[in-house]
C-alpha cells in the first residue's frame, strides 16, 4: 500500500489508520482539507475488498468533501471516515465505540457523521465515546441526513435540465435512478410527485418492487439501467459508476444523481462532453444532507433556513453550467476550479 504516491492522494493534511483488537475495528480517517474550518465527513461500512480499495474511496471521498463544503458556502473542510467491514453482521456497539475512540484522538479536526452503511443510531452509539459527531438531530427531529440530500439533487436536476434539455419542469420527463436506497427511493418519490416517469433498479429485489410498484415505474435489471430510454440518467448507489463502456451506452442526454464519485476516472467528464451528455458534478448536486449537518451543529437552526440554503444548489450550478458553456468546459473541471478558488481563498 502506498500513500503519498497514490492516484487520489491531494496534498491531504491528515491520514489515519486505526485498529482495535478487542473489537476487530479495522478504520481510515481521511482529512483533506481544513482551511474554512473543521472536517466533516461521514463514516462509510462497507466490506472492502482490500485495504487498498478501502484507501481509495476514503481518499476520493475526503477529498469530495472539501468541494462539497466549498461551493455550498459552509464552513466546513473535508474529510472522511471508512470502516473495513459488513454493516449487516460487523457493527457491534464495541466496535461503534472504538471508532469513536479514532474519531476522538483528532481534537475536533474530523466531525463524522451517517453515510453508507452507518445509521443515526449507529451515530448515537459512537457519541457516547466522543463529541465530535453529526447528524443526531434535535428537539426531536431525525438527523438522518438523507431526505435533504435527495432535495438537493431534486433541485440540482431543476437546473440540470434547463440547461441540458432546454425544459423547466418534469412532468413527462423520463428519469433512470440507479440505486433506491435511502435517498434513491426519496428522490423517486419527489419526481414522481412532479410528474416524471421513471425507470428503477436495485440490487434489493424487495423493495425495488414495492417502491416501483408504488411510483407507478418500470423496472429493469442493474446492468442494462444505463441503456434505458429516458432523458435523465441518475446514480444513486455506489461511485464509479460512469465508467466509459457506461458512457457509451447511455441514452440519457443529462446526468443527475446522488452518488458520491460517480466518474471512474477524470476523464470520464470529457467522454461525456463530447456525446453531448450534461454532467452534473455530484459533490454539488448531493450537498443537501451536509448542508443539514452542518445547521444542526448552530445555535440559530432553522428549518426554513436550511432548505433555502439547499435550494441554492440550484443557482449553483446555473452558474457552473454557463461558466462551462463559455469557456467549452466541462461542468467538473468547472466546479472543481469553482471549489479550489473558494477553498483555498
Amino acid at each position: 500500500m502506498t500513500v503519498f504516491s497514490h492516484p487520489e492522494f491531494d496534498h491531504h493534511q491528515r491520514i489515519v489508520f486505526g485498529a482495535d483488537a478487542s473489537s476487530g475495528l479495522r478504520a481510515i480517517i481521511a482529512i483533506h482539507d481544513t482551511q474554512r474550518g473543521p472536517a466533516l465527513g461521514g463514516l462509510r461500512i462497507y466490506p472492502y475488498a482490500s485495504d487498498d480499495e478501502a484507501l481509495t474511496d476514503v481518499l476520493r471521498l475526503s477529498r469530495g468533501m472539501t468541494y462539497k463544503s466549498a461551493l455550498a458556502n459552509l464552513p466546513l473542510g473535508g474529510g472522511k471516515a471508512v470502516i473495513i467491514a459488513d454493516p449487516r453482521h460487523d457493527k457491534p456497539p464495541e466496535l461503534l465505540r472504538a471508532m469513536g475512540r479514532l474519531v476522538n484522538s483528532l481534537n475536533g479536526d474530523y466531525i463524522t457523521a451517517e453515510d453508507s452503511g452507518s445509521s443515526e443510531a449507529d451515530m448515537r452509539v459512537i457519541a457516547e465515546t466522543t463529541e465530535h459527531v453529526g447528524g443526531l438531530g434535535h428537539d426531536g427531529i431525525s438527523g438522518d441526513p438523507s431526505p435533504f440530500t435527495a432535495k438537493g439533487v431534486f433541485c440540482a436536476m431543476h437546473s440540470a435540465v434547463r440547461h441540458g434539455l432546454g425544459r423547466d419542469d418534469f412532468d413527462g420527463l423520463r428519469v433512470a435512478i440507479q440505486g433506491v436506497g435511502h435517498v434513491g427511493a426519496q428522490l423517486a418519490r419527489q419526481l414522481h410527485e412532479a410528474g416524471a416517469r421513471l425507470v428503477m433498479t436495485d440490487v434489493d429485489r424487495d423493495a425495488l418492487g414495492q417502491l416501483a410498484a408504488s411510483l407507478e415505474a418500470d423496472i429493469t435489471a442493474p446492468e442494462a439501467i444505463a441503456e434505458a430510454d429516458v432523458d435523465v440518467f441518475a446514480p444513486c448507489a455506489m461511485g464509479a459508476a460512469l465508467s466509459a463502456s457506461v458512457v457509451e451506452r447511455l441514452k440519457a442526454r443529462v446526468v443527475c444523481g446522488a452518488a458520491n464519485n460517480q466518474l471512474a476516472s477524470p476523464n470520464i467528464a470529457e467522454l461525456l462532453k463530447a456525446r453531448g451528455i450534461l454532467y452534473t458534478p455530484d459533490y454539488v448536486a448531493n450537498a443537501g444532507g451536509v448542508i443539514e449537518i452542518a445547521w444542526q451543529r448552530r445555535h440559530d437552526y432553522r428549518r426554513d433556513a436550511v432548505m433555502s440554503h439547499i435550494a441554492g444548489i440550484e443557482t449553483t450550478l446555473d452558474e457552473i453550467f454557463e461558466r462551462a458553456r463559455r469557456e467549452d468546459s466541462d461542468p467538473s473541471s468547472v466546479a472543481d476550479a469553482l471549489a479550489r478558488e473558494r477553498f483555498r481563498d
